[in-house]
Parts: structure tokens; C-alpha cells; sequence
């Protein structure tokens, strides 16, 4: 990943980033493991094929399986992505919003002790 398309924070040296790449990668081992039992699962009843072609098959069924999942993986990437950018949309008007309320309580509060010292000063 070039710094460019890096996101800010993910610095590929910090423990949490690192530990993230290594649950990644073992997550896809694992499923790349699945893939290959499945594989030979399916080639298992199949007696009359000899070993090339099992093994053929075996390999374009784990490449098939692999390509369905990195796609359905991208898929949740590009909806957290999605997500991600709808909740900071939202956080930031919540936000804006907040901030509006505060300062009009605080104009209000500010005054109400206005008129208060106003009317205190000449009964």
C-alpha cells in the first residue's frame, strides 16, 4: 500500500496494524484450507477420475471458491466503506448540530443574566 492510500493512523509498524495483517492472513488460510477439504470432498466420490484430472479439479474447484470469496470480501469491504462514510456524515451534522445548541443556550443564558441584571439595577 502506497502512503498515499494508506489511511491515517495505520502506520504498517504499530502492534494493532500488524496484528490486524496477521489475523488476516490467517483468516485466509484458513480459508484457502477450507477450500482444498471442500475440493477433495467433492472429488472423493468420484472413482473414475485419475489422479491428473482429480487434482485438476481440486485446483480449479479451490480457485473458484477462492475467487467467490475474495469477491464476497470486497463486497463487505466496500459496504464498511460505505458505512463508515454515512456515520461520519451523520457524526459530523450531530456534531454541528450540538455545538448550534450550545452556543444558542449560551446566548440565551447569557441574556436572560443580562436582562436579570438590567431589571435588578433599575427596580
Amino acid at each position: 500500500m502506497t502512503d498515499a492510500a494508506r489511511p491515517a493512523g495505520r502506520d504498517p509498524g504499530r502492534p494493532a496494524v500488524l496484528a490486524e495483517q496477521v489475523e488476516g492472513y490467517l483468516l485466509w488460510q484458513a480459508r484457502v484450507a477450507e477450500a482444498e477439504e471442500r475440493a477433495r470432498a467433492f472429488t472423493a466420490p468420484l472413482h473414475w477420475l485419475t489422479g491428473a484430472q482429480r487434482e485438476e479439479i481440486e485446483r480449479h474447484y479451490v480457485r473458484d471458491c477462492l475467487t467467490r470469496a475474495r469477491a464476497d470480501l470486497q463486497r463487505v469491504a466496500d459496504r464498511c466503506r460505505e458505512l463508515r462514510g454515512e456515520y461520519e456524515e451523520r457524526y459530523r451534522v450531530l456534531r454541528m448540530r450540538c455545538v448550534a445548541l450550545t452556543v444558542a443556550g449560551i446566548a440565551v443564558a447569557v441574556a436572560a443574566t443580562l436582562v436579570l441584571t438590567a431589571t435588578a439595577a433599575h427596580p
